[in-house]
């Protein structure tokens, strides 16, 4: 259901556990140092071979929009042993609309039977029953927690679409699951691709030898005018057309700053090599005021702080007539590394500018995933760090809503779950525009 939105001037794409659970999570988030040479090793092992080859993968897709049916497709080009088996989402038009895309674009491997495919809530413990080997899960980001403990748990290796939760609730559960996928060796990659664009894997690689010296701040900016939006179907009741309009909805979404902005949010993390420790942020709604809209607001800014006293400011928009801009920058003590799809470069003492090939990241996030589930490359686990980016994220929002600075030790811990645990046609999830202050 997710769409990666591309813009200009650049290309980019729940249970509450009780007190001791959220003490483990925060203790399993603490930042994970790499030296310089490990690092590296570990950017290397990425820069492979376009193509994955070798034993028969089976794939489900759990989320059939534009997002899990692109998904699909760059799966089956990643590799001409990979087949799509299954496929499951809450409506029927979109399985069916999947499952011609997948028929007439799937080289011949995308031809799933009626049989294999599920529709309504619940929709993923019909493709979990099946033979799959991997699945995809692109539904709205409210449902992936719980979802990705199911796949978990169903034995299956997983491609996780970003963000992976829309509170902390939902992020302890998908940090305990990827406890569990590494038991087990499932492999989990996330849909962060610019993790797996050689533009930016090469950039980081001269972070971490030290081309920019000690990295002390950041900045990152999503801005970009409106999306999609999608008017009510009377046929339908009201939790089923606020699934439809997802996006406008922060327990489905997160809000566009977790939905959108985690893109930038993890690239300044992994530049940082650690998770904010506490942020300020403000945001608000004046150019989205319609019902239409849902209660998200349509711009944020947030001053996030790393460990050794280093700091990032965060921007975002979504507002129709504005300026885009979709990038990072990275400041260092020797010089400043400047960052978006396809684009890297350092000025300063030791100045250098990416070249070569820049394969699509779309397609090569699948390729790693499937070498490190035939055995072709280390055993791969995302997940954990998906949780990191997608927790700041949400930080930064609950920080927005409520006019608080906010600690990542308080935020974590939060009994914040905005997810139904019942989920049937209905009634909607009531929730008012958060006001700074009130809320």
């Amino acid at each position: 259901m997710e769409q990666r939105t591309r813009t200009q001037p650049t290309a980019s794409r729940r249970t509450f556990l009780g007190t001791s659970g959220a003490v483990a999570a925060a203790t399993v988030l603490a930042p994970t140092v790499l030296t310089p040479s490990r690092a590296l090793a570990q950017d290397a092992a990425k820069d492979r071979k376009g193509v994955s080859r070798g034993k028969a993968l089976r794939v489900g897709v759990i989320g059939c929009g534009g997002r899990g049916t692109g998904a699909a497709l760059n799966a089956l080009e990643a590799s001409p042993d990979c087949t799509v088996v299954a496929l499951g989402d809450v409506f029927p038009e979109r399985v069916a609309a999947a499952a011609d895309a997948l028929a007439k674009n799937g080289r011949g491997r995308g031809n799933v039977p009626e049989k294999a495919r599920f529709t309504g809530f619940g929709c993923e413990k019909g493709v979990l029953a099946t033979d799959c080997d991997l699945v995809i899960l692109a539904t709205p980001p409210g449902f992936r927690p719980q979802q990705f403990a199911a796949a978990v748990d169903a034995g299956k290796h997983v491609f996780f679409e970003k963000p992976v939760a829309v509170d902390p609730s939902g992020v302890r559960t998908v940090l305990e699951a990827a406890e569990r996928a590494a038991k087990g060796k499932q492999c989990v990659v996330t849909g962060t691709q610019r993790r797996h664009e050689r533009s930016y894997l090469e950039a980081i690689a001269k972070i971490r030898e030290g081309a920019i010296g000690r990295p002390v701040a950041a900045r990152c900016y999503w801005n970009q005018g409106g999306l999609w939006n999608k008017e009510p179907d009377p046929k339908l009741s009201e939790i089923e057309n606020q699934v439809r309009n997802w996006l406008y909805h922060t327990w489905l979404s997160g809000d566009h700053i977790v939905e959108q902005h985690v893109h930038n949010i993890d690239v300044v993390n992994w530049a940082m090599d650690a998770h904010p420790l506490r942020c300020v942020a403000v945001g608000g709604r004046q150019a989205r005021t319609q019902p239409q809209y849902g209660t998200i607001f349509d711009h944020f800014a947030v001053d996030f702080e790393y460990p050794e006293d280093r700091f990032a400011a965060s921007m975002c928009r979504q507002e129709d007539g504005t300026d885009g801009r979709v990038d990072e920058i990275v400041y260092g003590t020797d010089g400043t590394m400047f960052l978006r799809s396809g684009y890297a470069e350092i000025r300063g003492r030791n100045p250098w500018k990416f070249s070569g090939a820049n394969p699509n990241p779309y397609v090569v996030e699948h390729v790693d995933l499937q070498d490190a589930v035939r055995g072709n490359a280390a055993y791969l686990n995302e997940g954990k760090r998906i949780a990191e980016s997608t927790m700041s994220a949400i930080m930064g929002r609950m920080a927005a809503y409520t006019g608080k600075d906010l600690e990542w030790d308080v935020a974590i811990k939060d009994p914040m779950d905005l997810v139904p645990h019942d989920l049937k046609p209905g009634p909607g999830v009531a929730s008012k525009v958060p006001v700074p202050g009130q809320a």
